[in-house]
This record gives C-alpha cells, sequence and structure tokens, in this order.
C-alpha cells in the first residue's frame, strides 16, 4: 500500500478518535443537560442514554486504533501472521459491542414509554435510529467474519505458495 494513503488514512483516523472524544467530553453530556432542560421528564432517562453514547463512541474508538493496528502491518508487510487476528477479532468485537448497545436502546424504546414534548415523534425518530445502528452493525460484525475468514485463507494460500518456491 502507498504510504501517501496511510498516511491519509492514519489523519482520518485520528481526526475520528479526537471528534470521538470531543463527542464524549462536550457534545454527549451538553446535549443531554440541554434535553433534560428542555423538557424536565427525560431526567431519568439521561443518565443510561449518556453512559450508552458514551460506550458507543469508545467502541468506534477501540475498532479505530486496531485499524490503525492493521494499517502498520500493512505497511510492514506483516499483514500475513497470525498476529493480524488479534486486530480483526478487536475490530468485530467492538462493532458486535457497539450493536449490543444500540439493540438494547432499541429494545428500551419500545417497551418503555419514554414520555415526549412531540407525541412521541422524538422516541420513534430514536427507535428506528437504534434500529438503523442495530442493522449496520450486524451487517458490518458479519463482514469482519468474512474477512477474517478470507485473511486465513490468504495466509495459507501464502504459506503454500513460500513452500512451493
Amino acid at each position: 500500500m502507498h504510504r501517501l494513503l496511510v498516511g491519509i488514512l492514519r489523519i482520518g483516523i485520528a481526526a475520528a478518535v479526537f471528534l470521538g472524544l470531543f463527542a464524549q467530553a462536550v457534545v454527549i453530556p451538553t446535549t443531554a443537560a440541554d434535553e433534560v432542560d428542555l423538557f424536565p421528564p427525560y431526567e431519568p432517562y439521561a443518565l443510561p442514554h449518556i453512559t450508552a453514547s458514551l460506550l458507543g463512541v469508545a467502541c468506534v474508538q477501540v475498532a479505530l486504533g486496531a485499524i490503525w493496528m492493521l494499517l502498520s502491518m500493512v505497511e510492514r508487510d506483516a499483514i500475513f501472521t497470525r498476529s493480524a487476528f488479534r486486530w480483526v477479532d478487536t475490530v468485530t468485537g467492538a462493532a458486535v459491542g457497539a450493536t449490543v448497545i444500540a439493540l438494547v436502546a432499541a429494545v428500551h424504546l419500545t417497551f418503555d414509554t419514554v414520555p415526549s414534548p412531540d407525541d412521541g415523534m422524538n422516541a420513534e425518530g430514536g427507535l428506528l435510529a437504534a434500529l438503523a445502528c442495530v442493522a449496520v452493525g450486524a451487517a458490518f460484525s458479519m463482514l469482519m467474519v468474512i474477512m477474517r475468514t478470507l485473511l486465513g485463507r490468504a495466509m495459507d494460500m501464502r504459506s503454500e505458495l513460500a513452500e512451493v518456491i
């Protein structure tokens, strides 16, 4: 992989991680506090939803860190080693974790009567967003399982080719 492309990808990953840190430290707590100020019945839901949001962002950051490590392995031409599986498994685990968090949020919004200032449309919008996150997370997790299988097959083929040469 070209060094310029790896550098651009690393800049993007670093920016995404720092943006996530800003969201965790400022955006999520501030937005939740503002919503509680605007509609006080949200107050009992603020802490669980903040926690779920912070954990979801943390899952993305963990996956980005693992992708950074995989990029380093690609740069060193060491991607076809057993240690690459650890990082692919980390990305998969983070995706599954974020998907479970979104699923719990969707179940909560489905079965709990969350008060809403707009006749329930906020809760319905949140439910649809959580369901979309579940669908995307499940699809991404399955894709990562497939990619792990392909990495294993590529490693086997590379070792067979090395024996032939």
